[in-house]
């Protein structure tokens, strides 16, 4: 208890085997513990009794828990403080190298490479993908055992003073700095007091990594009192780095590297081009100098380096199925991950396909009675193994279980029918080509896909929550098929996110969502007379705006004879002149709700008609006063205090001191805002559409384009045709040189007609080749600039993207 500061009640006899702090990814705990910490808008405390229905019986809490008997709790100010000095404890108890990693980009590529070249010479503890923030630090320090010999650990921030409490959890004694660039300088005053932040986790190591040619960098450094003082071990072309580039050499897809260091050239070979490659490459090399090991024994471990993806994707799948898609990281972490993610989803059949586990220093006894350890507390319906060794200890995992030497072994006998309504992980590692699998799973062979990232979508929910009080409840919105994203996908990860309610626009939205498992209460925004029976049966919520759609909805429920009071939500017209009840028919319908004891007003709300519009502020202070003036009259009137909320996503941000008791949040939630300041510095993209260059073809002056002929040649031209069209959702306006797409981070005009399967676009000043990706909105050209080339909204733009484009979901 010192060591965290705590008040212990029970025996504390439970030994510690595995943390919680999310009681979604608890399966069957043995020996776990859960910390109820608390974030802007969800107090950990308030899933106490799902953690311990789920097993939990050791709980790290700042009140007291009455209710149960048989537990252990550790009574601390802050659960997340706790957490950390466990980890700095911790972290005390061993004596090995440990690597610090920060920087803006490039930590997890750096870690995952350091890995990949010496998993095989060290037994290495490091962060869990990119676990490095305030908590995911200590999780992953928490995590070196007596057998490691290396730690690997990243250190995020995004804010002032975040640093030194990262620095006192992970105390590296070896420091690497990869780039420095952008990303939350925002929250800084400049990139000077960035620097000053990220130089914090250094402020006891033996040795500092980093590029001398970032001048204010090496700098700042050789100002510091300590840092001055220690082993800068340093690469750049210049002749003072400690590691100095001679020469860099394209040759095929690889890149050859020549560096001089003690007065000998070394050459090392990587099997990428991009600059970020070949920089990450040498922070490893530099890094290896740093170990005192040597490097010029890793010659071959470098051109065998993998691309690292950060990302799990979810796809749809043959016969109603989904699968994810893990076939990147082959290692006990990133299964445990792939694990909850699969068990986030909405499907009662599950099944698991996993290979051989690679980059591991354990024997294969131990490392498959683990790997089993992991698999079995989760239900699957069957469990494929791939690969001669995790063959050989089947027996270990308890569901039906398969096993092939070969995925090509697996695909002799796979049949397609066989797979139906059912989740699919793919765990394994580059080898065994999963993604043949993969292929015969997909629903829709297209070269153009939506790609969403939830990760970023939770990202962004974040950030909105943090714009709102504690008791402020969030609706999120996913009519319309969440905005062309896909409903239900987005539905999962908001739900298991903990929004409060989601809304649809019609009945048949919400009936999908619930026959796809989806239990979070659901407003229907357009509720059609038609469609009642279904509101009811699926247990949605209706909005009501008029006496007609009130006496017809209510008749409804007669019919079905529903003894409860039945939830509605009232929407008063205050502006919109959209939709409503209107300030004269208020007190009708105070003396009809009175006398209609089969449904009850769950919440009241309007809709402001120009949030997103900063130079009609007045109309919306005017719309929120008849908004204020009716509730007030309906709740007095009525005797009850409904949910209000009135706020969209443009007002969450401009009038953030009108949230009441609820906001309804929806375009802002995929990264987009009317307010561009906003969007720039807090938001994150979380859509991309994009496609490939089919086939390149030479034009000489004069020759022309598509049909009509509409473009000609002015100049001896290189255009590229991409397989997407207008029956994609590319509209036709866009042609003509009006619309541009990104290729290899410039701008290409679209040229000539659109046709229905495929455009054509100029990239005469562009370095390209077919088979390169193709931006046609996402990082660059941004969503707010394909819309304004459109000269409409985003909502336009998303909804259009036609149903045959593959949307693939991924986390990052």
């Amino acid at each position: 208890m010192e060591i965290v500061s705590g008040q212990l009640i029970g025996d504390g006899q439970t030994p510690i085997e595995q943390i919680f702090f999310d009681s979604r990814l608890i399966v069957h705990p043995i020996n776990g513990i859960f910390f109820a910490l608390s974030g802007n808008q969800k107090d950990g405390h308030t899933f106490i009794a799902d953690a311990y229905h789920k097993g939990i019986r050791t709980f790290v809490v700042q009140h007291p828990i009455q209710q149960y008997n048989d537990i252990n709790q550790i009574i601390v100010d802050d659960p997340l403080a706790a957490l950390q000095a466990w980890a700095k404890h911790h972290r005390q108890q061993f004596n090995i190298p440990v690597i610090g990693i920060t920087g803006s980009n490039g930590k997890t590529i750096v870690k995952e490479w350091l890995n990949q070249l010496l998993w095989k010479n060290f037994n290495i503890s490091r962060s869990p993908k990119s676990y490095n923030s305030q908590f995911g630090a200590a999780l992953s320090v928490l995590q070196l055992n007596q057998e490691n010999n290396l730690g690997i650990f990243e250190a995020g921030i995004s804010m002032p003073n975040e640093m030194e409490k990262l620095e006192e959890i992970i105390q590296p004694t070896i420091g690497v700095l990869t780039k420095i660039g952008n990303a939350h300088l925002e929250n800084f005053d400049h990139e000077k007091h960035l620097i000053l932040e990220k130089l914090k986790l250094f402020k006891n190591v033996d040795q500092l990594i980093y590029n001398i040619e970032n001048d204010q960098l090496h700098q700042m450094i050789m100002e510091d009192e300590h840092l001055s003082k220690i082993d800068k071990i340093t690469y750049g072309f210049s002749e003072t780095a400690l590691v100095q580039i001679k020469e860099i050499t394209q040759v095929d897809s690889n890149t050859k590297i020549s560096i001089l260091h003690n007065q000998e050239i070394f050459d090392f070979t990587i099997p990428f081009q991009d600059d970020a490659s070949i920089k990450n490459s040498l922070i490893c090399l530099t890094t290896l100098i740093g170990l005192n090991i040597d490097y010029k024994q890793y010659k071959n471990n470098f051109s065998e380096l993998l691309p690292i993806e950060m990302r799990l994707e979810i796809k749809e799948a043959i016969n109603n199925s989904i699968f994810i898609n893990d076939t990147f990281n082959s290692d006990l972490n990133s299964l445990k991950i792939g694990l909850n993610v699969l068990n986030q989803q909405k499907k009662t059949r599950k099944t698991l396909v996993l290979t051989d586990i690679l980059q591991s220093n354990l024997s294969d006894e131990d490392l498959y009675k683990q790997a089993a350890d992991l698999v079995n507390p989760y239900q699957f319906t069957e469990i494929v193994l791939i690969g001669d060794k995790i063959s050989n200890y089947k027996d270990l995992f308890q569901s039906y279980v398969r096993s092939y030497k070969s995925t090509d072994d697996f695909l002799k006998q796979f049949k397609i029918q066989n797979v139906y309504d059912e989740a699919i992980l793919l765990k394994g590692a580059r080898p065994f080509h999963l993604e043949k699998i993969a292929e015969e799973l997909e629903t829709r062979s297209h070269d153009t896909v939506l790609e969403i990232n939830l990760q970023n979508l939770i990202e962004n929910i974040k950030t909105y929550r943090s714009l709102l009080k504690p008791t402020t409840k969030m609706m999120c919105m996913v009519k319309a098929n969440s905005y062309g994203v896909g409903s239900f996908e987005v539905a999962n990860v908001l739900e298991n996110n903990g929004v409060d309610y989601l809304g649809v626009a019609i009945a048949d939205e919400g009936k999908e969502l619930r026959k796809a498992g989806i239990s979070v209460p659901i407003i229907v925004m357009n509720p059609e007379q038609s469609s009642y029976s279904t509101v009811i049966e699926y247990q949605l919520e209706p909005e009501i705006y008029s006496f007609r759609v009130l006496d017809l909805f209510v008749k409804k429920l007669k019919e079905k004879q529903i003894s409860r009071p039945y939830p509605i939500h009232i929407k008063l017209e205050t502006g919109m002149n959209r939709l409503g009840f209107h300030e004269s028919e208020y007190d009708h319908l105070i003396e009809t709700l009175k006398n209609t004891p089969q449904v009850y007003v769950q919440s009241i709300f309007t809709h402001l008609a120009t949030a997103d519009m900063e130079n009609e502020k007045d109309y919306a202070n005017y719309q929120f006063n008849r908004f204020d003036n009716g509730y007030d009259i309906l709740s007095k009137g009525l005797n009850i205090k409904p949910i209000k909320h009135c706020l969209n996503s443009p007002g969450i941000v401009a009038y953030n001191d009108h949230q009441y008791d609820m906001v309804r949040l929806g375009i802002g939630m995929y990264g987009y805002s009317e307010y561009s300041d906003f969007m720039t510095k807090k938001l994150k993209p979380v859509i991309q559409f994009k496609t490939v260059i089919s086939q390149i073809s030479e034009l000489k002056v004069g020759e022309t384009v598509s049909y009509g002929r509409r473009f000609k040649a002015e100049r001896d031209s290189r255009i590229a045709t991409l397989p997407v069209g207008y029956a994609d959702g590319i509209r036709r306006s866009l042609g003509y040189g009006k619309g541009k797409v990104g290729v290899n981070g410039k701008l290409a005009p679209i040229t000539g007609t659109i046709c229905m399967d495929m455009m054509m676009i100029d990239v005469t000043d562009i370095d390209c080749k077919e088979g390169d990706e193709v931006i046609i909105f996402g990082s660059y050209p941004t969503l707010a600039d394909y819309t304004k080339d459109l000269e409409t909204i985003p909502y336009e733009v998303l909804t259009s993207i036609a149903l045959r484009v593959n949307r693939v979901y991924y986390k990052e």
